[in-house]
């Protein structure tokens, strides 16, 4: 069995996969939560006792986490755990772009679903929203724009008279109050960042592309844009199970 996990800035799961690469067990936690005390009540539900891990594999945009989850393991399972970057990442992808700038998690998404003969873009609805663009073998840089909770959360916190506000799909563009006001700016407002930025993508790259989506808001936006699109939540995760294969 192996163990991979995506530590991201908000969020962090940690996934128990079995030897038909079959996710078995999963375990979601607050990043900012994480210490030894919570990995142990959470992940013992892991069983990791009574099984062998053969690897265990991270990508991670919060060294901190990611040096407390590895001591976690090494102390307590003698499991030694591996940034997804610490591989040999060449022998799966090319990287056109200056690697020390990517995400490790943008990574992991590109090595999920890269091959010789598809062209793809990644859009990931995390802390930010990222567009990542994958020519054949070949990760070739991205777009970074704001991240839809973020810039949601940023606009209650600095703006007294609007309240802490859930995200849902609307009908109407004209709200008729402050909270449906809300609502239609910021989903048709990303409904129409998403596709300008594809087909921008489109005409700069002079290419068609598959466009995945993934992340915390892709259900919101998976049947609302122009742009045909198919969803993977898993993405990350399958990118990290692809990648133990470079771990001797």
């Amino acid at each position: 069995m192996i163990i991979v996990g995506d530590i991201g800035n908000t969020e962090t799961k940690i996934c128990l996969v079995n030897s038909k690469n079959i996710i078995i067990k999963r375990v979601t936690l607050i990043t900012k939560k994480i210490n030894y005390p919570l990995l142990k009540k959470s992940l013992s539900s892991l069983s990791l006792k009574d099984k062998v891990i053969d690897k265990c594999l991270f990508c991670s945009v919060v060294p901190k986490s990611f040096n407390e989850i590895k001591s976690f393991f090494n102390k307590t399972y003698k499991i030694k755990c591996t940034e997804l970057k610490k591989l040999k990442l060449n022998k799966l992808i090319k990287i056109k772009v200056n690697y020390k700038q990517i995400g490790s998690d943008r990574l992991a998404n590109a090595i999920s679903v890269i091959n010789n003969k598809d062209n793809f873009i990644i859009l990931d609805f995390g802390t930010a929203t990222t567009f990542d663009v994958l020519i054949k073998n070949t990760y070739h840089g991205g777009v970074i724009a704001p991240g839809v909770k973020l810039s949601l959360d940023t606009l209650s916190d600095k703006a007294t008279q609007i309240p802490k506000i859930s995200l849902k799909k609307t009908n109407k563009v004209v709200g008729l109050n402050t909270i449906s006001a809300v609502r239609a700016g910021f989903f048709w407002g990303y409904e129409g960042l998403i596709d300008n930025i594809v087909n921008l993508i489109k005409k700069e790259t002079k290419m068609s592309f598959k466009i995945i989506i993934t992340g915390g808001f892709s259900n919101l936006f998976k049947n609302s844009t122009k742009t045909k699109v198919t969803l993977n939540k898993d993405i990350t995760i399958n990118g990290l199970i692809r990648a133990t294969t470079l771990i001797k």
